[in-house]
């Protein structure tokens, strides 16, 4: 009874709502996309659980609201290209109502500030493809300023024309310096702009509401995230290494799905009959569905037509590669199965580096995120895909290749599951502590129970500014117990644990109701709801701590061996965002580290610092930092023509004499201008690192320390 009077206001809330909205979202020259009463419950829940459960515990009112105000027209708009001043003194009233807005499910404030930024970007796009034609002297001494993030808004029309003139002329000015005739320029750039209206006019309400939702979640900590269904798929089988499709990557080219890769082991990789950059212009389900031209489909909607359960068919039209559009199209029939994403998972290579007259062999596994398919997990399927047990495996492979010491590299793993972070610590540890997690009620210890070792010898982890999470529970639980040696830069410093909710466990009382409402976007597809149907929430319930009672939060891993950082902390990484939790300490828990190595890393220091002193490389890498830093600094282009290829030919010509000098380190001949060197693939930083590890190897064969199980 009581489900049935919920629907019943709920069906009233909604015709209340729709007949008499508090903000008209209609706004001439965008397509004016409306909320949907679903969007509006998880709105309306999404407040109740951040009270609820964030580990904040935050209070959602007119204080955040204006964070709130602020965030959402700073992710619209960050480069303020778009936005006149008076579009954002009209956003004013909203200030301190977004907070009620929310709680009471209404997010008409939001669609219009939405479809008022989508009517400037589409009117810009149009200006932009009226001014190619006209003529453009490159020989003014005129500047186009391209990062307007901290100069006022646009005052009116007339200054935002003049704005986009000078980007216009900046990139014809770009193509006509890269070779490409005028006719040829101006239809090319005529073409993109074309393209990127095209984009924003198939802009659904799931897309505004997907920037709606993180410019709510955000401003309460920037690791708080809502997912729309289709998002959140990507982001659960990102963190499984694994979907259900046919094993193709796919992009759009000017209106149409074209293949742009092949993922190994597939049923596109095993049948043969799909090649990179053939054309999908036609997509039908089983062997005797009708076919749907997905020409001019948004890719989501392609693509969730082109994915499915395993062992169901898929027919694609496909216009092979390299012929035209008007050409005979072939039929491809496929059986959807289980693809895994090897080349997204942890991987190994072999390295030999020869200090003082010995070599050693360095395995090095490199582990682009902490992954685990929690669905085959929770199954019990004994076979379920996870980054310890793929680490594990190529472990193994090691010791038989008979390896002296083995590298850890983490660098840009972002994280991913703190299950996976333990266990894999748990691979070079007898057993015990790993982290601890505080809630703002308890705090836990999360140990390794798992006696067993993987591998026992020498170990060492590389981090950078973008390891985080997981990567920094595993490197600094490596350190604390001085398991092994850990070299890079100071890492991100996210030092938060987030639960992923599916918002249809707290929304299912009008679940019927909602499936008759149909959704459809500008293509006339009914909108994908692949993943949780309502949505999913990531959201901080806890922070994690070392077992020597220190947060990672802000503060991060600092390495043993340190290097030089080329990402400025006030730009990247946690103590760059304003909403992050601070940092702070707990108490340590007992642990009993496996070995003193203080005084083996200082030699390794040493060591390092004496290498660094007689290393060009070094010394490139610190003028590269440099060098990166005043680009990043920059935020205009000049538009003269003589000036601009002047500028670019002598930076061509220092790059041009950096790859020769370095050449020259490796006993290479030099490149002369203009011809084309092979894809370098020498990485300093980790030929540095694996030397340390050499330095680390040569000691612990020396008897220099013990490691203790």
């Amino acid at each position: 009874m009581l489900k049935k009077i919920f629907l019943a206001l709920f069906i009233l809330a909604f015709i209340a709502c729709a007949a008499e909205p508090r903000v008209v979202t209609d706004v001439e020259g965008s397509t004016n996309l409306k909320p949907e009463p679903s969007q509006s419950l998880v709105a309306r829940e999404l407040v109740k659980i951040i009270e609820g459960a964030h580990y904040k515990k935050v209070k959602i009112d007119d204080s955040l609201s204006s964070k709130i105000l602020d965030k959402y027209i700073d992710q619209l708009d960050q480069g303020r290209s778009y936005f006149l001043a008076s579009d954002i003194k009209s956003f004013e009233k909203f200030r301190t109502t977004f907070d009620d807005d929310l709680r009471a499910g209404d997010l008409t404030a939001f669609f219009h500030i939405f479809n008022v930024f989508q009517a400037r970007y589409a009117d810009r796009l149009k200006y932009s493809m009226a001014q190619v034609d006209k003529p453009f002297d490159f020989t003014k001494n005129e500047t186009f300023t391209y990062n307007r993030e901290k100069l006022p808004w646009l005052a009116s029309i007339e200054e935002s024309n003049v704005l986009w003139q000078k980007r216009v002329k900046s990139d014809l000015l770009n193509l006509k310096l890269s070779g490409g005739d005028a006719v040829k320029n101006k239809t090319t750039l005529k073409t993109r702009y074309k393209n990127l209206l095209s984009q924003t006019q198939k802009l659904n309400n799931q897309d505004a509401f997907q920037v709606i939702m993180n410019s709510f979640t955000e401003t309460i900590d920037p690791h708080t995230n809502y997912f729309i269904p289709q998002r959140a798929q990507a982001f659960n089988e990102e963190m499984s290494r694994t979907f259900e499709g046919i094993g193709a990557s796919l992009q759009l080219e000017n209106e149409v799905i074209k293949i742009a890769a092949i993922v190994p082991g597939g049923p596109a990789f095993k049948a043969k009959t799909l090649h990179v950059n053939d054309k999908i212009i036609g997509v039908a389900q089983g062997k005797d569905g009708e076919f749907e031209d997905v020409r001019g489909w948004r890719l989501d909607n392609s693509v969730s037509k082109i994915k499915g359960p395993r062992g169901t068919v898929v027919r694609l039209k496909i216009i092979p590669a390299g012929q035209e559009l008007s050409s005979q199209p072939k039929i491809v029939t496929l059986v959807r199965e289980k693809v895994v994403m090897e080349d997204q998972s942890a991987k190994k290579t072999i390295k030999t580096i020869t200090e003082d007259g010995k070599t050693y062999k360095i395995g090095v596994i490199e582990v682009p995120a902490f992954y685990i398919n929690f669905d085959d997990y929770r199954k019990g399927d004994p076979n379920y895909k996870s980054t310890t047990r793929d680490v594990r495996r190529i472990i193994d492979t090691l010791k038989r290749d008979k390896v002296d010491g083995i590298v850890i590299d983490l660098r840009t793993n972002g994280g991913g599951s703190l299950i996976e972070a333990i266990e894999l610590t748990g691979l070079f540890i007898k057993s015990g502590p790993v982290v601890q997690v505080r809630n703002p009620r308890s705090t836990e210890v999360s140990d390794d129970d798992d006696p067993t070792i993987s591998w026992t010898g020498p170990l060492g982890v590389m981090v950078d500014r973008f390891s985080a999470s997981a990567s920094e529970i595993f490197a600094a639980a490596i350190q604390d117990y001085n398991r092994g040696v850990i070299m890079g830069t100071q890492t991100y410093g996210k030092g938060t644990v987030q639960s992923a909710l599916d918002l249809s466990r707290y929304i299912s009382t009008v679940d019927e109701f909602l499936n008759k409402i149909k959704t459809t976007d500008k293509t006339g597809n009914t909108t994908a709801t692949q993943g949780p149907k309502f949505g999913q929430i990531n959201l901080t319930i806890a922070k994690f701590y070392r077992i020597n009672g220190s947060s990672t939060q802000h503060k991060g891993v600092i390495p043993d061996i340190q290097f030089p950082m080329i990402f400025s902390a006030d730009k990247y990484g946690e103590s760059s965002e304003p909403s992050a939790l601070p940092f702070d300490s707990i108490s340590p828990t007992k642990y009993t580290p496996v070995a003193d190595l203080a005084p083996i890393k200082s030699q390794l220091v040493k060591l390092h610092e004496e290498r660094m002193k007689k290393s060009a490389e070094y010394k490139y890498l610190l003028e590269d930092i440099t060098e990166f830093r005043r680009r990043e600094a920059e935020s205009q282009i000049t538009l003269n023509e003589a000036k601009l290829k002047k500028e670019r030919e002598e930076q061509e010509a220092r790059t041009l004499a950096r790859d020769n000098q370095r050449r020259a380190l490796k006993g290479l001949p030099p490149l002369k201008k203009g011809e084309v060197k092979k894809a370098d693939e020498y990485d300093f930083i980790q030929d540095e690192s694996l030397k340390t590890m050499a330095d680390f190897i040569r000691l612990s064969q020396a008897g220099q320390f013990t490691m203790v199980y």
